[in-house]
C-alpha cells in the first residue's frame, strides 16, 4: 500500500433506527473526493458503518439493469441496502441468498430526499457476508456499547472539552437533531434485553 493511499475510515457501529435518523451529510472540505459523512444524532460522523442483522427478504428493483435491494433487521428496525453493477460481490450475494439468514455489511450510508421532501437513509454495501447467529449476538452487544459511549460523551459535551472533534459533532448533532437521545437509549435496553430472551429460549430448548 503506497503512503499516498487515503486510509479508509473507520466502520462505525450503529443501529438501524438511528441510522435511519442520520439524514445530515457533509463534506470536511471542498476537494471534489472529500469523504461525504452522516451526521449520527448521537454525535458522531460516519463515512463508513459496519452493521449486523437478519436479511429477510431481496428483490432486484432494476430497470435496465440489476439493483439489488436487502431489507436488514436488527432489534431496533430496519436497514435498506442497494447493490449493482457498481458492488457486484455485494449484489451477488443479494442475487443467491436463502432468506432469511443473518448477514454482516461494511458500507457507506447514503441519503436521498423523497418527491414530498424527506430524506430517506440507505446503506451501499462494500461487502456482505453471510454470518452466524453468535456474530450477530456479538455485533448488538458491541454496538450498544459504543451507542452508551456516543450517548455519555454527548451528554458530557457540554461540561468538558477533552475531545474537541467530539465536541465538534455533538454540537453540530444538536443543531441538526437535538439534544434528547433518550430513545436511543431505549434501544439500546431493548436490543440487550432481546438478546437476553433469544437466550433465554434457546437454553429451555
Amino acid at each position: 500500500m503506497s503512503e499516498s493511499a487515503p486510509t479508509r475510515e473507520v466502520a462505525r457501529r450503529a443501529f438501524a433506527a438511528e441510522f435511519n435518523d442520520a439524514t445530515y451529510t457533509f463534506k470536511e472540505s471542498d476537494d471534489e473526493r472529500a469523504p461525504v459523512y452522516s451526521l449520527l444524532p448521537t454525535g458522531e460522523r460516519a463515512n463508513r458503518v459496519f452493521v449486523v442483522g437478519t436479511l429477510t427478504e431481496t428483490e432486484d428493483v432494476g430497470e435496465d439493469s440489476e439493483y439489488w435491494r436487502g431489507r436488514i433487521v436488527d432489534p431496533s428496525g430496519t436497514f435498506f441496502a442497494y447493490a449493482g453493477q457498481y458492488q457486484p460481490e455485494a449484489a451477488s450475494v443479494l442475487r443467491d441468498a436463502e432468506t432469511p439468514a443473518y448477514v454482516a455489511v461494511v458500507g457507506k450510508p447514503r441519503t436521498y430526499e423523497t418527491d414530498d421532501g424527506d430524506v430517506n437513509v440507505s446503506l451501499r454495501p462494500e461487502s456482505i457476508t453471510v454470518v452466524d447467529a453468535a456474530t450477530r449476538d456479538r455485533w448488538v452487544v458491541e454496538t450498544a456499547e459504543r451507542t452508551l459511549e456516543r450517548i455519555e460523551a454527548f451528554d458530557g459535551s457540554a461540561e468538558s472539552a477533552d475531545d474537541a472533534a467530539q465536541d465538534e459533532y455533538a454540537a453540530m448533532a444538536e443543531t441538526q437533531y437535538g439534544d434528547d437521545l433518550s430513545v436511543y437509549r431505549d434501544q439500546v435496553v431493548k436490543a440487550l434485553e432481546d438478546l437476553e430472551e433469544d437466550a433465554e429460549v434457546a437454553a429451555e430448548a
